[in-house]
């Protein structure tokens, strides 16, 4: 295969795509999803796993190197660990990772591994079971817990926890910055996106967070090294196991370097989080579209790709009025 390169009007290599692969959740986390009322696609309106691994192979034609699958919560929807077998194949794709809650990861683990996933993200916003339970409407912390240290079980799969903070009382983010000074894994703290229930809150900021982390484990020095292809970037602590990282949107805009585009769980290309624009490859799909039809498509879904977000502006076209969960967060 010959290796293609995708590059935008911006000069970007973009060799990245996020797939939810349903927008089905077994949390109701109050920046992502309403408790009550949301509508979800059918089963005959997601992609179904022959649509995505057949869109991953034209991806993989394109350039794509990378895919991250994720939800809603990827790990509900039925033969998960097949597809994931199944783009691990694919000649081009390079890795293959997850990012799931770890709800009903424990239960799934060997099976990932077996399949070859090379990473999983689980999304942890607090080590208190009660917290937990106020900020995700669910009482399932122990299993999201049993997730993580199933996870640690397979050293050789890189493990990261994504934590939003998000100023809540109880919430501490030193507690969760512990597991990586404990344990073989990273802790992100990631900036709360302004998109559908994430804009009734105000995120704390990189900045903040290094202050309030220094203050109890001491200098945070950059690391240069990159781990993983998304936009993290990490400190070392002195005693630490694992690097301390940061996704920071907002506070360290990092759209010059972007290198990836996402697809809905309904088969919707976007170039961008923040915007609605992109392609329907769904319909292009359903309609018996060839290969190189589909390609067509999301090279100029890649082409419109805008030179960054405007979060912070109230001037907006075509912004994202659809959640997080709806996206693929």
């Amino acid at each position: 295969m010959v290796n293609l390169i995708l590059i935008d009007t911006q000069g970007r290599k973009i060799d990245y795509v996020r797939i939810s692969v349903t927008d089905r959740c077994n949390l109701r986390c109050v920046y992502c999803m309403p408790e009550t009322g949301m509508k979800m696609a059918t089963h005959e309106e997601l992609l179904s796993f022959e649509e995505i691994e057949r869109l991953c192979r034209i991806l993989a034609d394109v350039g794509i190197r990378k895919v991250k699958l994720t939800g809603g919560e990827p790990l509900v929807r039925k033969d998960f660990v097949e597809l994931v077998r199944k783009i691990k194949a694919i000649d081009g794709i390079e890795k293959v990772t997850v990012t799931t809650n770890g709800v009903l990861l424990a239960d799934v683990m060997d099976e990932l591994a077996a399949a070859g996933i090379d990473g999983i993200n689980i999304s942890l916003d607090t080590l208190n079971p009660k917290k937990f339970e106020e900020i995700t409407r669910r009482d399932l912390y122990s299993e999201a817990y049993r997730g993580i240290q199933k996870a640690l079980t397979y050293p050789e799969i890189p493990l990261k926890l994504n934590c939003l903070p998000l100023g809540f009382n109880g919430q501490n983010l030193m507690d969760i910055a512990e597991l990586a000074k404990d344990n073989k894994l990273h802790v992100r703290y990631i900036e709360v996106m302004p998109i559908g229930m994430g804009k009734k809150y105000e995120f704390l900021g990189e900045n903040q967070i290094i202050k309030i982390l220094e203050e109890k484990f001491g200098k945070m020095v950059p690391f240069e090294e990159k781990l993983g292809f998304g936009p993290g970037h990490y400190y070392s602590i002195d005693g630490f196991q694992g690097k301390i990282g940061f996704i920071s949107s907002i506070s360290h805009k990092f759209c010059s370097s972007c290198n990836r585009i996402r697809l809905t769980s309904e088969g919707y290309l976007k170039s961008c989080l923040q915007y609605e624009t992109g392609r329907d490859l769904r319909k292009l799909l359903r309609l018996g579209a060839k290969d190189e039809e589909i390609k067509e498509a999301i090279i100029q879904a890649i082409e419109e790709k805008p030179v960054g977000h405007l979060f912070l502006s109230d001037n907006i076209d075509q912004e994202e009025n659809h959640t997080m969960s709806q996206i693929g967060g």
